[in-house]
């Protein structure tokens, strides 16, 4: 067994673990998180020679815990916080008041606490439970190590200050707060599928983590089906990643090549879906889910089920009024009717006049219209306001074909 690979393996999985027990029993996220490093460090120096321990996670928590107990000796914290240290063995021993036993799902609650900001959700969520160093994180927001380490420090001063406690919620808050975690799962996915800005579109990584963390809250929460309906959404999309890009340009979905796509993994995504829907409460992931299923398991763009996924968006909109959604909507009912589709999207250029979106799908349905003039000009808006690499490459793919009158429609 390679010892290297394996440690790497088990910083992936057991991380969130080793900090969530530390600032569970220290209250000290710095403290916790630098512990786990020096745990971890150990093992690269010590493993080789000695050997992989029978549990290596438990290993790396109680190393973790000793450690921390040695810098609060040193730190003359006192006798009683020590105690308390050392009296834990593992968070496996030890349920919470919530009667929770993963401190991880905690941990997540806390990070995505309300009174932070949003992105200071997202950024602790990434650094204590996905492991990912602050210049990591500064990359992912675009932003320099700086000024993500601030922001980091401010969000744990402010969760010390404002006694945010580390726990499950109380069941009346729960759907407010499960919300809140969801969104910053869903966020973190999304900025590793289709990146914000820079030339890179997808940032793996970071959709891997989002689906990690959104596995092991549907293990810890069975009975919450949005949480499913996320997972089952992530998955799907994730699945036809290999065929979304060729080189550095993108490819739209009615070009890739479906036997590129992840089949087990558009199975094991229908089948997540289909076990949140007989929950009977359906949110609005499960329904983005549905969609996701309904392309990802049409045999061909051509037998796409556009009418249904229309009904699914008019669904979706009832729930989540936003442009957004009511652009999607207008794209698929054009993939039936482009004339009602156009119609649709006019109504929403005061909303997304700044959205690259909005014009490219008005190109795309003048496209199939065979109004090509028109769509140039789309394509030519379109192409002035998209955030990415990639995206401005495939609009000016289309644009030359449209310009040159080669592109069949």
């Amino acid at each position: 067994m390679n010892v290297e690979s394996t440690i790497a393996g088990l910083f992936r999985e057991e991380w969130g673990q080793v900090v969530a027990t530390l600032i569970r029993l220290t209250g000290d996220w710095d403290l916790a998180e630098d512990c786990a490093q020096d745990a971890f460090t150990q093992a690269i120096q010590r493993w080789p020679a000695e050997g992989i321990p029978p549990r290596p996670g438990a290993w790396l928590t109680t190393t973790a815990r000793n450690k921390a107990i040695d810098r609060l000796r040193r730190a003359a914290v006192g006798v009683a916080k020590m105690r308390e240290l050392a009296s834990a063995v593992s968070t496996a021993d030890v349920d919470g008041a919530d009667g929770f036993p993963d401190d991880r799902l905690r941990l997540m609650f806390t990070c995505c606490h309300p009174a932070l900001p949003f992105e200071a959700r997202v950024a602790l969520t990434l650094r204590t439970l996905a492991g990912l160093t602050t210049a990591e994180i500064a990359r992912a927001f675009l932003v320099s190590e700086g000024t993500m380490s601030k922001r980091l420090t401010r969000a744990k001063g402010r969760i010390r200050d404002e006694g945010i406690p580390f726990q499950i919620p109380s069941p009346e808050l729960l759907p407010e707060r499960l919300a809140s975690v969801l969104g910053v799962l869903y966020l973190l996915f999304n900025e590793g599928y289709a990146a914000s800005g820079g030339d890179a579109l997808i940032r793996q990584g970071l959709s891997d983590e989002a689906i990690r963390l959104g596995r092991l809250l549907v293990r810890l929460m069975p009975e919450e089906p949005e949480a499913a309906g996320l997972l089952a959404l992530m998955v799907l999309h994730d699945a036809r990643r290999p065929a979304r890009l060729d080189g550095d340009a993108l490819v739209p979905l009615e070009e890739q090549d479906r036997s590129r796509w992840q089949h087990e993994r558009i199975a094991e995504g229908t089948a997540v879906l289909d076990e949140a829907l007989r929950h009977g409460r359906v949110g609005p992931y499960q329904i983005q889910a549905a969609i996701a299923a309904c392309h990802a398991t049409a045999p061909s763009f051509e037998e796409t089920p556009w009418v249904e996924i229309a009904a699914l968006y008019r669904r979706l909109e009832a729930l989540v009024p936003s442009a957004i959604v009511r652009l999607n909507r207008a794209i698929a009912v054009g993939m039936v009717d482009p004339g009602r589709g156009l119609a649709l999207l006019s109504a929403l250029e005061s909303e997304l006049r700044d959205h690259h979106l909005l014009p490219a799908a008005q190109a795309d349905l003048l496209r199939r219209q065979g109004r090509r003039p028109e769509a140039a000009l789309a394509y030519r808006s379109a192409l002035a306001l998209a955030p990415t690499g990639p995206e401005r490459r495939y609009l000016e793919r289309r644009l030359a074909e449209i310009s040159a009158g080669g592109l069949s429609v």
